[in-house]
């Protein structure tokens, strides 16, 4: 038998380890960067770590033996009274199981809440509950991140709806630039014509973009979906027309070495834009009048009839009518043809889009190029809308790539046909009567007046600058000394 004095002995190690492990978990305890306290049954503060003490504001001492709800968990985030029968904290307490929240707040001694996140968990002790251990954390920033991302995500939306809003307006016509009243009546003519299946004749001088319109008729059409193919009937071998047109089989004529599907075959419930139509030869004109009629062809070298769903747009640079009462085009397939006209104006007529459509060619070419993109000045667009453009826009863009190409420290230089330049602003037909009668012929002393009145406009309007953007001499495309020179040599003086 074992003395008292022998239990002693033995017991020592055990309650030193004890000891030890109670230390060792004060200390995770203390340590740990979440706030953990202990509630018993009642719902009274058994122990409160370093974490709890610094995130609440309360002392260990104030809140052990207090409920902690009334402390810290009293109201909502909205300030409204929180019941402890509500409480996901007690209820750990009451049904035994772990119980976690993560859009509340703790409320601090001072009056202040933050927003926590936290985990009940039941402590049990010889299967009968004892309390609760609580573990949470301060989850403002993470909240400030979320409401943060929320806002830009909000923001986001709202720059999105404006911009497709913006792009809606910008590209609600394609490629089509400009506002000038010319423009706009084309404008309502593709609003009217495009969600119908009429057949459109597009007629317009060279480079006017009548492309562009058919492309914006097919855009607004119910066949947008599928791809508008197009033909240009100016490009095509005459013995080729009819295999371009309806396609033909292996064997058909020499060469045909496969069996090749036409553009009606491939627009077949699309739309077919004919591109330069007046250029289609008049033996092949019937069979192009008998495929829009009855909607149906045969491929070269086939006997199987095909049907076809297009739409017809054409266009020409001819005067179809003229082309008609000379029988180099048939009159059935002009008005199959004609059913609803739309006639392209010539950039000459629509001036006030020049600014619109050079800005475009400007940054186009400037990317396209991979060159620095120029400014223009005043005087390039007085150049520019003082030109009468015989090859209409695909010449502006032309001149406008051109310029940036040798453009030198940002100066666009543009090099147009001096010839075709009008006086003024005067139209083609105005410039055709213009040419029929005799100019006057201006004495020296006349023209060295015309001189210095154009010299002084220039001053004028440049008020008396004379190098540099804008000024006199760039108005005048002319060199500053030069200038200098002629001022000095005319006697000219700025005006007090």
């Amino acid at each position: 038998m074992k003395t008292d004095s022998e239990n002693k002995t033995r017991g020592k190690p055990a309650d030193q380890a004890l000891e030890g492990v109670r230390h060792l978990n004060k200390l995770i305890l203390e340590s740990a960067g979440e706030g953990v306290y202990g509630l018993d049954t009642e719902g009274k503060t058994t122990f409160v770590n370093p974490a709890a003490e610094k995130m609440t504001g309360y002392t260990a001492k104030e809140m052990i033996g207090n409920c902690q709800h009334q402390l810290t968990h009293h109201s909502k985030p909205d300030g409204s009274h929180y019941s402890n029968i509500e409480c996901p904290i007690y209820a750990a307490v009451k049904d035994g199981k772990v119980h976690t929240v993560s859009d509340e707040v703790f409320w601090r001694k001072d009056g202040t809440s933050f927003p926590v996140e936290y985990v009940s968990t039941p402590i049990w002790e010889n299967l009968k509950l004892r309390g609760a251990v609580v573990v949470f954390k301060d989850i403002s920033e993470r909240k400030q991140a979320e409401e943060e991302i929320q806002r830009l995500r909000r923001q986001l939306e709202l720059e999105n709806a404006y911009l497709n809003e913006e792009v809606l307006e910008a590209k609600a016509y394609g490629e089509i630039v400009g506002s000038s009243p010319a423009l706009e009546g084309i404008i309502r003519q593709i609003d009217m014509v495009g969600p119908t299946d009429a057949s459109v004749l597009i007629t317009g001088e060279s480079g006017t973009g009548k492309e562009l319109v058919a492309r914006e008729i097919h855009n607004r059409s119910t066949r947008k979906q599928r791809t508008m193919i197009k033909v240009n009937c100016a490009s095509i071998p005459k013995e080729l027309y009819e295999s371009e047109f309806f396609g033909h089989v292996k064997g058909a004529f020499t060469g045909a070495v496969k069996d090749r599907a036409g553009r009606f075959q491939l627009a077949d419930g699309g739309t077919l834009f004919l591109d330069e139509i007046g250029e289609v030869p008049l033996d092949l004109q019937s069979k192009l009048l008998r495929v829009l009629q009855e909607g149906t062809y045969e491929r070269i070298g086939d006997e199987q009839t095909r049907k076809t769903d297009v739409r017809i747009i054409a266009a020409t640079n001819r005067n179809l009518k003229e082309e008609v009462l000379a029988k180099r085009f048939r009159e059935d397939l002009f008005y199959r043809l004609n059913v609803f006209p739309i006639e392209v104006p010539p950039l000459r007529d629509r001036k006030d889009d020049i600014p619109s459509l050079a800005n475009r060619f400007l940054n186009q070419a400037a990317s396209k190029l991979n060159l620095p993109l120029p400014q223009f000045t005043k005087a390039n667009m007085v150049e520019l809308q003082n030109y009468d453009w015989p090859g209409n826009v695909r010449e502006l863009q032309n001149v406008i790539e051109r310029a940036v190409i040798t453009a030198r420290s940002g100066k666009l230089v543009f090099h147009l046909a001096q010839d075709t330049k009008s006086n003024g602003r005067r139209g083609k037909e105005e410039r055709r009567r213009a040419s029929d009668t005799e100019q006057p012929v201006l004495t020296e002393e006349e023209m060295k007046l015309r001189d210095r009145e154009n010299i002084l406009n220039a001053l004028n309007q440049s008020s008396w600058k004379i190098t540099g953007a804008d000024g006199a001499a760039e108005l005048l495309a002319m060199k500053p000394t030069t200038l200098h020179s002629k001022i000095k040599k005319l006697g000219l003086k700025k005006p007090d």
